[in-house]
């Protein structure tokens, strides 16, 4: 299989370590809002998905209560306070500096709000990495798919010549709709067997992915 022209990496959970940082989110989000269930690292990644109003009713938000728009921006208000001090995941940057001595063009696809990619990315050394940042213009994170085709149509971009490289099954979902290859990493957002359920190419760790290539 040729090597791809373009990767497209997901932020969260894939290239910026914040799994454990979002499930402590989340529990001091229930404990704002009075709900007695807290979530251990395992716990979370076994139930966190897209979209985000999904996920929160599986952890047992009631939206009748707690509006999810109140309780989105309550998240990132408590997420944005401390993510400054998420590392990149392991072996991160050696891999995307590896793929560019390849001559392999790289963006960032995320739910994330674009401006808090775009700094989130450049306190990290890496915004100058990517020849685009595709992210969302709220905080509400429904999802990536449209983001993807758009820019593939755009950027006349062909699918067959591009990856995705993401954390969870919508990256799967995604780069299906995109029609574009999918290998995932077991290190973030959902567990492995979550992962190997989407028929993806699961890696362990960042560093394994230029050998696939």
């Amino acid at each position: 299989m040729a090597a791809p022209s373009l990767v497209f990496w997901d932020w969260n959970g894939t290239l910026m370590d914040d799994a454990a940082y979002s499930c402590g989110c989340l529990n001091g989000l229930l404990d704002e809002y009075g709900y007695p269930q807290r979530y251990d690292l395992d716990a979370y990644r076994s139930v966190f998905g897209f979209p985000i109003e999904d996920y929160y009713r599986r952890v047992g938000f009631d939206f009748g209560r707690d509006p999810f728009p109140l309780l989105a921006e309550s998240y990132m208000q408590r997420y944005n306070a401390g993510v400054d001090a998420c590392p990149l995941t392991e072996g991160a940057a050696g891999v995307i500096r590896a793929l560019a001595g390849r001559g392999i063009g790289q963006a960032l696809l995320s739910v994330s709000r674009r401006d808090y990619l775009a700094q989130q990315a450049a306190r990290r050394g890496l915004g100058d990495a990517f020849q685009a940042m595709l992210g969302l213009s709220d905080i509400y994170g429904a999802g990536k798919v449209q983001l993807g085709r758009d820019y593939i149509a755009a950027s006349g971009a062909d699918p067959a010549r591009c990856l995705m490289v993401g954390d969870t099954d919508h990256d799967a979902e995604t780069a299906r709709a995109m029609g574009v290859r999918c290998i995932l990493y077991a290190g973030g957002h959902q567990t492995r067997p979550r992962l190997e359920a989407t028929g993806c190419t699961v890696i362990d760790r960042l560093a394994d992915l230029p050998g696939l290539l």
